[in-house]
């Protein structure tokens, strides 16, 4: 029995006896993934393997599943998968005929005839719709579903692709829009662009017409960060960005800013999770947090007024706090009110909070099904 190679190791990180399956389309790197795929059907394949295929395929293209939308604006958006669209298909409907029991779509891309046009593996990865008029949006296209993507406007009246629009060539990234000509671009593209990880080092401010090259960066980070990103915050009364650097995975240093970049750090703990909405931060830290006198524990939902934060105050007021038998599982703002899911006894409960001018508002959400998640 050959010995386990450790390597790399914390103390020696670049002496790495496999950095050459980095080389993800090398022959090498090939060969060896399908000889490990090889390997694993051999020990775990067979007809029982064949039959569980064969089941799950089924259930996956099963044209009777719930389509998964996205609402923005009049449009309910979804993308569609099944055995005769393997690649999928874009597509869009109203609220009202979402309810009927057979709803009509109005197709916007077909990814496999798009696939086949172009003579590219393209695999689905988003879609970013301009946010005031939703004339365009800016699609995230992956080459055999890679980390890196292609991206390439796309205008939601004529239904085809913008020639001269914001597109971009394949790198690790993302963009969101701050106005139909304006883009924030957290891209690894340029020399220079890309931490260690390979993904985006700096944000841009992407106007029109412009070369993305040579577009300013308005936010950036060390080489040996994960990556950085940012995003506009609509729910704020005039324009509000962030600015977020992640130092590792599970790390985020974030900043309240504009369009110049960044204005002020968030005091916050790295490791906490965190959901803004107009004037309100909600909290939940990952591990215990001492602040203005109180040590909230991991996992407590905690709430305060965001200028309260941002002019010194930590007097957070508690909406969830764990215990032996209940766990939080998620929370997020819907219009201005903040939904959390927890278990309790690995049985899922969700919950409502208002706020209100002296306390916030509790209810409990009795129509959702004890089986499942909420977003």
């Amino acid at each position: 029995m050959n010995a386990f190679d450790v390597r790399p190791t914390l103390d020696a990180p670049d002496d790495d006896p496999y950095v050459w399956l980095e080389d993800v389309e090398g022959e090498r790197a090939l060969a060896w993934a399908a000889g490990q795929s090889a390997r694993t059907l051999k020990h775990f394949g067979g007809t029982q393997f064949e039959r569980d295929r064969a089941a799950l395929t089924a259930i996956f293209d099963n044209r009777d599943n719930l389509p998964l939308i996205a609402r923005r604006s009049q449009y309910l958006y979804n993308y569609w998968r099944d055995d005769g669209n393997p690649r999928g298909l874009w597509r869009r409907t109203t609220l009202a005929a979402y309810m009927k029991a057979d709803p009509q779509w109005e197709l916007l891309l077909d990814l496999d005839a798009l696939a086949a046009s172009d003579g590219e593996d393209w695999i689905w990865d988003g879609a970013s719709i301009e946010p005031e008029r939703r004339e365009r949006a800016v699609l995230r296209l992956s080459r055999g579903g890679s980390d890196a993507v292609v991206h390439r406007e796309f205008d939601l009246i004529s239904l085809s692709f913008v020639a001269d629009g914001f597109n971009l060539p394949e790198a690790k990234g993302y963009v969101n829009w701050l106005d139909p000509d304006t883009l924030l671009l957290s891209s690894a593209l340029g020399n220079g662009m890309a931490t260690r990880s390979g993904y985006a080092r700096t944000v841009r401010l992407w106007k029109r017409d412009a070369d993305p090259l040579t577009t300013p960066a308005i936010f950036e980070a060390g080489f040996e960060s994960f990556q950085v990103s940012g995003h506009s915050d609509r729910t704020a009364r005039s324009e509000r960005l962030w600015f977020i650097e992640q130092p590792a995975f599970f790390e985020k240093i974030s900043w309240i800013g504009d369009r110049s970049g960044p204005r002020r750090q968030i005091d916050l703990p790295r490791d906490a999770s965190w959901r803004v909405f107009g004037d309100w931060l909600a909290v939940r830290p990952r591990k215990p947090w001492t602040v203005g006198g109180t040590t909230h524990p991991a996992d407590a939902l905690i709430v305060i007024s965001l200028s309260s934060f941002l002019a010194g105050g930590r007097r957070f007021e508690t909406l969830f706090q764990p215990g032996e038998r209940r766990s939080m599982q998620s929370f997020f703002w819907n219009d201005g009110k903040l939904i959390i899911s927890y278990l309790v006894n690995l049985v899922s409960r969700f919950e409502m909070f208002t706020p209100g001018r002296q306390e916030w508002t509790r209810r409990v959400l009795h129509t959702l099904p004890a089986e499942g998640t909420v977003d």
